[in-house]
């Protein structure tokens, strides 16, 4: 039987359905069919005893919520005035204004929410007491028998912000709600969104069907055809934690798959599961006792058997719940797993009504758990004259070990953050490690001088800015398209040091230079003295549209078909230093010089935004210039386990943002068919021809 505590909560959807899987494993097939019919009868009853029904007075509209939308209002009208005298751009001003309002509405469906979850009543004893709502609208949706919080918060919230039908944000919001009723220019305003879903509807049914047909296309003949094919390959999983947040456990991760090596007890080494067992409810909680954070399990990907598949490395069969039987088509299933929630990702779009669902952007990042904080090794940072640390490397981490040395969490600290923790340091949960400026990427000198700016020519490269009221003027960084043909040059700045050389970057020839991309505003003077960790200009991030599943289908589709982004960002070829060459019309010459002495170089476009500067060392794969990544290159620079895990993770990204679970077996069993093919490349004694295309398997 099962244990009471199974069942003694409150027994919402995904309880109910967790509760039947439950009792499939522990008591059988026949014991579950009878529960579930009892559960079906039970459910009507209740259902008929209960007789919920909708009133209007169940639509509470908070009456925090005037005084939440004058303050958002307030704010605004500073922004403006702010944009009027000239401190901010109009770019940056609409980004802020969107980002108010955005965080308005949460702040009004988190108080809406909270009084419709709670309602005050008098207990027997004659107090009063807060308890769960008995609220009809309340109950229906916290069950999860229909409509949302998103839902709730438009009939009882505030709408918030609407989409243009070119999927830009309309910065005014509608501040009303379905309870209060909307006026006829708000009204005028929802059209557009559900236009544009019923429209996206239509089409997308087409769009998704087709991907599910292309998805079976290429895995139809994958089969399980052995019991184990042996490999010791594998790929280590450990929970995926995103700004501090556990997306997916490890538990959710392994559930169901095979250990490829055995797995060690984290203090005293001793064999918790043997190599080649399978991973199931009972074990996954004994490894989370022990606190093993992660396991090398074997997937699809690494599967050694030349044709088709072998059951141990796909694992567990989710239809049934036992290992997977020889002759199953796995292929087929992958396929219409990925394809399937297609349709209803489609259908997705318009019941938020085009409510524009932007996350809000972070702007600090703070610690979920105690520990001691370490930086990862690509972390890359100095001191200011504030004495605060300012990052200086692209791909920092910050990461968080447990006492016995465990890594706990790990968050990514951007470009220019200011670290509030430094090495080693003791912290606490609910400790702020860094904070930035979400709306605008620094430019920042990692070296003291004086500055003295190359190039800097107004009306050529540059102009400027007069701010009426202050009478301040800012340089910004122009397109060199309004210039007249003299040869393209880009405004830089290098540092000279008290002696009047040029400041050199420490162990190489290299003066610093720093380059100003189009669209920056210059923050110094020429001649000005700077100490490191000094912003010298500022580049405003433009405002994004809002990511919609109709972003999605798509993404999904050009990923499975490992399509080259339009403007792809650019990864490093080799470790090495980098250096820039002569200059040609439209594009920079970017040069990458490895220890022996080889060097690579590649042309850039003037407009693309380089994220590495003279004399800085980069790793082989690191990012160079700004823009999507190119699966292509993920796989020649960093292998087809980084491209598996990046189409893997892109693909769970686009169906968690609608929140739909697909396992990520199915992906991996489409990239093991995407990559089944080789080229050629040394002939040694076989009968290929050099850079004849052959299937892996032989």
């Amino acid at each position: 039987g099962l244990p009471f505590s199974n069942i003694n909560k409150a027994l919402k959807k995904k309880e109910i359905s967790k509760l039947i899987n439950v009792s499939f494993r522990k008591c059988g097939l026949k014991e579950t069919v009878v529960f579930a019919d009892k559960l079906l009868q039970n459910g009507f009853r209740l259902a008929t005893k209960a007789g919920i029904s909708i009133a209007i007075d169940d639509m509470l509209v908070p009456p925090e919520k005037p005084a939440i939308i004058e303050r958002a209002e307030k704010e605004v009208k500073e922004i403006a005035q702010q944009y009027g005298s000239g401190l901010v751009t109009s770019g940056e001003r609409y980004n802020k204004v969107v980002d108010i309002w955005g965080k308005a509405g949460d702040e009004v469906s988190k108080v809406m929410y909270a009084r419709l979850s709670k309602e005050k009543v008098t207990d027997r004893h004659g107090k009063s007491v807060d308890q769960e709502s008995f609220n009809s609208i309340y109950m229906m949706a916290d069950s999860g028998a229909r409509g949302s919080a998103a839902q709730i918060r438009q009939v009882a919230g505030m709408r918030g912000l609407m989409a243009k039908p070119d999927g830009s944000i309309i910065e005014t919001p509608i501040t009303a709600n379905f309870r209060e009723g909307l006026n006829v220019l708000e009204y005028f305003i929802s059209t557009h969104g559900a236009r544009k879903g019923l429209a996206d509807t239509a089409l997308k049914t087409a769009n998704s069907g087709y991907l599910t047909r292309r998805l079976v296309d290429v895995t139809q003949d994958l089969v399980v055809t052995e019991q184990d094919c042996g490999t010791h390959g594998g790929y280590l999983m450990r929970a995926i934690v995103e700004g501090g947040e556990v997306i997916e456990s490890l538990r959710d991760r392994i559930l169901g798959r095979s250990a490829a090596e055995d797995v060690l007890h984290p203090e005293n080494r001793s064999v918790l599961l043997p190599a080649g067992a399978m991973f199931d409810e009972d074990n996954i909680e004994e490894l989370e006792a022990q606190g093993v954070d992660e396991v090398k399990v074997r997937t699809a990907l690494t599967c050694d058997t030349r044709f088709g598949i072998c059951a141990t490395c796909y694992g567990r069969d989710l239809g049934r719940g036992g290992l997977i039987n020889i002759g199953e088509a796995v292929g087929v299933i992958a396929a219409q797993s990925i394809g399937e929630p297609g349709t209803q990702l489609t259908m997705r779009t318009f019941h938020i009504g085009g409510a524009a669902s932007r996350a809000a952007i972070a702007s600090s990042v703070e610690a979920k758990s105690n520990g001691s904080i370490g930086f990862n090794a690509t972390m890359r940072y100095v001191t200011n004259s504030k004495n605060d640390l300012v990052v200086i490397s692209r791909s920092g981490e910050i990461v968080i070990h447990d006492e016995h040395g465990r890594e706990r969490e790990r968050h990514k600290v951007p470009y220019g953050a200011i670290l509030a923790v430094k090495a080693d340091q003791q912290i606490k949960a609910g400790h702020v490690l860094a904070n930035w400026d979400p709306l605008t990427r620094p430019i920042i000198t990692e070296f003291a001088g004086k500055t003295h700016f190359e190039n800097v020519e107004e009306g050529l490269t540059v102009a400027k800015q007069v701010d009426e009221v202050t009478g301040l003027s800012t340089l910004v960084v122009i397109d060199p398209k309004r210039r007249g043909a003299t040869k393209v040059v880009r405004p830089q700045v290098k540092l000279i040091d008290a002696s009047g050389a040029e400041v050199k970057i420490p162990g190489t020839d290299h003066s610093v230079t720093i380059g100003f991309p189009i669209g920056a505003l210059v923050q110094i003077r020429d001649g000005q003295d700077v100490g490191p960790g000094e912003v010298l200009a500022r580049i405003p991030v433009e405002g994004q549209k809002t990511r919609d599943i109709t972003g999605g289908l798509p993404r999904v589709a050009e990923l499975f078909e490992a399509r080259s982004p339009k403007d792809k960002g650019t990864l490093a070829e080799m470790t090495g230093t980098v250096s820039f060459g002569k200059e040609t019309k439209g594009k920079v010459r970017l040069q990458i010089t490895d220890p022996e002495g080889t060097v690579h170089e590649e042309l850039v476009l003037k407009e693309k935004n380089i994220l590495v500067h003279e004399g800085q060392v980069v790793n082989k794969g690191e990012s160079v210039v700004d823009g999507p990544a190119d699966p292509q290159d993920i796989l020649r620079l960093l292998g087809s386990e980084e491209l598996a895990r990046y189409i893997v993770d892109e693909v769970q990204d686009v169906y968690r943002l609608q929140g739909v679970k697909i396992n990520d077996k199915h992906i991996e069993v489409i990239v093991r068919q995407m990559l089944r093919r080789v080229v050629v490349d040394n002939i040694g004694d076989t009968n290929y021809i050099s850079g004849e295309q052959v299937e892996r398997s032989e």
